[in-house]
């Protein structure tokens, strides 16, 4: 879709701090974090919610979602908990017409951290955070092999 701001990124028209790239899916960070390596996971391929997603391509953007987070636990950002959200539709909260899995780290005792970042979703050293998270999927990887 031409006018789909998801779409666009993937296109490479317009910047985004990947974390993952496959010919299916893309994970990047959320330019309005709630905390610090929040990242958003797409299909390449537009859907605009749930029901125009093929269920295969839905599986596959939560695997990628569950590998990191898994990698956020193994990265720098000590994660030790996330939360994997799909908001699906206006009702929902959905903001960008495109479907998006949010995996957001989190730490113990962290609830009022989470609520400002609710608040205030500022980006904190973008590149820092995806070489993070790039680091713990890489950790993950040899922990499988």
């Amino acid at each position: 879709m031409a006018d789909c701001i998801f779409c666009t990124i993937v296109k490479g028209d317009a910047p985004s701090t990947k974390v993952y790239e496959d010919d299916d899916v893309l994970a990047f960070l959320d330019i309005r974090p709630i905390t610090r390596g929040h990242v958003l996971v797409i299909p390449k391929t537009h859907a605009t919610e749930l029901k125009d997603l093929d269920p295969d391509l839905g599986t596959k953007v939560f695997r990628v979602g569950h590998s990191l987070a898994m990698a956020v636990r193994q990265s720098d950002l000590k994660a030790d908990g996330a939360n994997l959200v799909i908001n699906d539709g206006k009702s929902a909260f959905q903001t960008v017409g495109h479907v998006h899995l949010h995996v957001i780290p989190r730490q113990s005792g962290d609830k009022l951290r989470f609520v400002g970042g609710l608040v205030l979703r500022r980006s904190n050293d973008p590149e820092g955070t995806a070489a993070a998270i790039r680091a713990g999927l890489e950790r993950l990887e040899s922990d499988h092999s």
